[in-house]
């Protein structure tokens, strides 16, 4: 594939760039979060994206708009090193199982979007329990003192399951759709780019490269917060204290979305997630190539063999 070599090094390599990228950018924009989330909890109190920011900071301090910065951290730091790690992975191994480089890079689509959806899989099963703190003591700032001491509360009150996986499913709605949109849009719009340019990333400069990933990421973020909005609006909803009432969580998800009805769910905090997502999708894309750069490694990407 004319890359590599692609051993457990180079897999570091992009874990590690990925779990920076994702707890940076995710932990630097909670207060933008705070604010769709209230407006997702609440829509008929919150109903602007800087009203709602101007009454938050009023109402209870501009500190507020940072609640849930610790665990957002931390969960995105392990989420980033599985998800950005594991992509790397499954794209490689994927196109080194094709026939022939041009026959992966007739596949690169499908292995794109194969591999960033096994990956965020993975990921989501350790970011679910920091997720479920976060919009906990987003929605109930009085809960509890502390991401730990809400995760205590929460299993003492709900057991494991219930409090920590209840949003699990919407997350796995959420989250796969939304990886799988990020990774192939961004790798589709940069590779107009390079077209464009008439050039491939290791030809380019690594400010270059960061330029293209940041103008590429903006583009895969608007998308992807728009096809995973719904999912992201049940699991904002199902982690509120008394969302849906009592039963299972596919019977409290049912209730939420029959009394939500679907416009809102696809619409509600729809601007503030597309300035989240796009920014923090920008972002992640930069900083995961410059901390790859920076140790002389780059993420692996597809070859025309009609071309190089």
């Amino acid at each position: 594939m004319g890359q590599g070599p692609f051993d457990g090094m180079h897999y570091l390599k992009a874990a590690f760039g990925g779990a920076v990228c994702c707890s940076v950018t995710h932990g630097g924009t909670t207060p933008i979060d705070v604010v769709k989330t209230r407006m997702q909890l609440e829509p008929t109190r919150y109903t602007s994206f800087l009203g709602t920011m101007r009454q938050v900071a009023a109402e209870e301090g501009s500190a507020a708009l940072l609640t849930g910065v610790v665990p957002t951290f931390q969960g995105y730091f392990v989420q980033g090193w599985f998800k950005f790690g594991g992509v790397e992975i499954c794209k490689t191994k994927f196109a080194q199982m094709c026939s022939s480089e041009r026959d992966a890079y007739q596949k690169r689509d499908v292995i794109t979007l194969g591999g960033s959806a096994v990956a965020e899989f993975v990921a989501d099963i350790f970011l679910c329990p920091y997720e479920a703190c976060r919009i906990r003591a987003v929605s109930d700032p009085t809960y509890a003192n502390g991401m730990f001491a809400t995760g205590q509360k929460l299993v003492g009150e709900m057991g494991v399951v219930n409090g920590l996986y209840s949003g699990f499913g919407p997350m796995l709605f959420k989250q796969i759709p939304y990886t799988m949109a990020k990774f192939a849009v961004q790798q589709k719009v940069a590779e107009q780019i390079y077209n464009g340019l008439g050039k491939s990333p290791s030809d380019m400069s690594k400010s270059g490269v960061l330029a293209v990933s940041l103008g590429s990421g903006v583009v895969a973020g608007v998308a992807a917060a728009t096809i995973s909005q719904p999912a992201d609006g049940l699991l904002s909803k199902v982690n509120k204290k008394g969302a849906g009432g009592e039963g299972s969580m596919m019977v409290r998800l049912g209730r939420i979305a029959a009394e939500t009805g679907f416009v809102k769910l696809c619409t509600q905090g729809l601007f503030a997630r597309w300035i989240h997502v796009g920014l923090i999708t920008a972002g992640q894309f930069a900083v995961v190539d410059a901390c790859m750069m920076s140790v002389g490694a780059s993420r692996f990407h597809f070859h025309d063999p009609d071309k190089h």
